[in-house]
């Protein structure tokens, strides 16, 4: 629960501190005071959206802080768990907004961005506005107060995902659809190249080597013609030859060579390079042998080269790249191939995605079903305590999967109200008056907080439209639910305040050229007094204090 709340610079509060315990807390004071101050701070704190114009004038930042007992607050605890921003069984939330607007935002003394503010503070605090009652002539308002008492919040997860899987499929189905046209043209064209690529079959490296074997048959005559003048040259010419030359230079440095045996490397290098002259002449003999022009695979090589170039050029690529272009439109063919096999099993995967999400639909249309069945039981019993003796609420559930499909399921919950006897059923937007409206959504208010027990509730003037016994019975029965857990009202009737465990009072002070507003919590004597000022106006009577004595409750 609630245990302070801390206010700084806030609006008109300069600094505001309050110690709240548990039960039912009535705020009051004139009209003006700022009485929702104190709510519209803590709304802030928990994640409500910050503007400059909260800041306090002249003021350079507002601050406000609030702690909260969570040791029976089980939820609450294992999602700061799960955070890891556990600190023992207390939790504070505090919120800086500076005079510019920017904002930041603390969880036990972490800074942490604001989604997180937000989705602890469902576990912390639920507020109820003064005009929350005209959500209830809305069909998705009405769906998610049965859910709300229903408490299935499972049945709800499941029924979303399942509602996500299948819709996916179908989006994807329908974008298939749109690129098969295009698909299959592209496969038709990636076929016909890779079927031709496959005919042509140029494996790795083999262009270069067809370019060598080209090369060397379209010169093979130079090339004999060049290799014979060199094996004359070397030592097959009668007349000079580098082998005789050679020969000659050996004998005559062995000759030197005893006379200075400085010349010893010299006759080796010599003595070196007649033998490889001699090795070059016999392999190059060896090769002229073997040169031999071949036409017929000379014009296989022409082909097949031209033929290379050809689709080299048809792909703007380069011949000796074709291979790899070849591996590459086979992968792109294979993958165009899984995607049609793909398109046509997804009408199976389709279906049973909408079975499943069927399934988990009808599981929670059953759910709904009890739930309005039960809410609609109790809805007639609590407003007949609000002066409404008569009428009769009625959650009507409908449930059909072509009508209603949608991540929320497959139903639509409409609230029928008939507040004279005789009359039919008819929505609640036709029939209840806004006082009428007001009682009912104050009684869903109580009868769902009351099954969900979020520990701290507040109330924000949710009894605008009833008076007399009918608030009487209002305050009775935010008291009792300040029995279960803790409950906060800004209330403007004497006869809803006194059924407070304890009370505030909100006033405000002019000081010099700013407003400020100011809140106490009231003693005995104080609360009969603002309960009188209730009654009677600034003037207090004997008798408005008799009255407020009445209306004041003690256990």
């Amino acid at each position: 629960m609630l245990t302070q709340l801390s206010v700084q610079n806030f609006a008109i509060v300069r600094f505001l501190e309050l110690d709240l315990n548990q039960g039912m807390t009535t705020i009051t004071g004139e009209t003006g005071a700022g009485k929702s101050i104190a709510i519209d701070a803590l709304g802030l704190c928990l994640g409500n959206r910050a503007e400059a114009s909260m800041v306090r004038q002249e003021a350079d930042k507002a601050e406000i802080s609030a702690q909260f007992d969570v040791s029976n607050n089980q939820q609450a605890q294992l999602w700061l768990q799960q955070n890891e921003l556990l600190s023992d069984d207390e939790c504070i939330l505090r919120r800086v907004v500076t005079k510019e607007g920017r904002s930041k935002a603390y969880i036990n003394g972490t800074a942490v961005p604001l989604a997180q503010l937000k989705s602890l503070g469902q576990y912390l605090v639920s507020i109820h506005g003064q005009h929350a009652h005209q959500l209830l002539l809305k069909p998705n308002q009405q769906l998610s107060i049965v859910d709300q008492y229903a408490a299935h919040p499972q049945l709800i997860g499941d029924v979303k995902q399942a509602y996500q899987g299948w819709k996916a499929l179908c989006n994807e189905l329908e974008l298939a659809e749109q690129q098969q046209k295009e698909l299959a043209a592209q496969r038709q064209l990636l076929d016909y190249q890779v079927k031709e690529l496959d005919a042509f079959s140029l494996q790795e490296g083999e262009y270069q080597d067809i370019e060598q074997q080209h090369q060397c048959l379209s010169h093979s005559t130079e090339l004999q013609q060049s290799s014979h003048q060199l094996t004359q040259l070397l030592g097959h010419d009668d007349h000079v030859n580098v082998m005789d030359m050679l020969s000659q230079a050996c004998k005559t440095t062995s000759q030197l060579l005893e006379l200075d045996p400085k010349l010893d490397t010299i006759n080796n290098l010599l003595h070196d390079a007649q033998i490889q002259v001699e090795e070059a002449t016999q392999q190059l003999g060896h090769y002229s042998e073997q040169l031999d022009y071949d036409p017929e695979l000379f014009a296989e090589l022409e082909e097949r080269m031209s033929l290379a170039l050809e689709l080299a050029r048809k792909h703007h690529t380069s011949p000796e790249q074709l291979p790899a272009l070849h591996q590459d439109l086979l992968a792109q063919l294979t993958q165009l191939s899984q995607q049609s096999e793909r398109f046509e099993h997804l009408a199976d995967e389709i279906e049973s995605a909408w079975q499943h999400y069927l399934n988990k639909a009808n599981k929670l249309s059953k759910s709904r079903e009890r739930a309005a069945n039960s809410l609609s039981k109790q809805m007639t019993k609590e407003i007949h305590k609000l002066s409404m003796a008569k009428a009769q609420c009625e959650f009507s559930l409908q449930s059909d999967a072509q009508q209603f499909t949608n991540a929320n399921g497959i139903d639509r919950v409409e609230l029928l109200v008939r507040t004279n006897p005789g009359q039919p059923m008819q929505a609640i937007e036709k029939v209840a008056s806004g006082g009428e409206l007001s009682r009912i959504g104050l009684a869903i208010q109580v009868i769902c907080s009351a099954s969900i027990l979020t520990p701290t509730l507040i109330f924000d003037e949710v009894d605008v439209g009833i008076s007399g016994p009918t608030a009487a019975v209002v305050g009775g029965m935010l008291r009792q639910l300040g029995k279960q857990c803790q409950v906060m009202c800004v209330t403007h009737l004497p006869q809803v305040a006194g059924h407070g465990h304890q009370q505030m009072l909100v006033s405000k002070q002019q000081k010099k050229n700013e407003t400020i507003t100011n809140m106490q919590t009231l003693n005995g004597k104080q609360r009969l007094e603002e309960l009188a000022r209730l009654l009677a106006g600034d003037a207090i009577t004997p008798s408005a204090l008799a009255n407020a004595q009445e209306l004041l409750i003690e256990d």
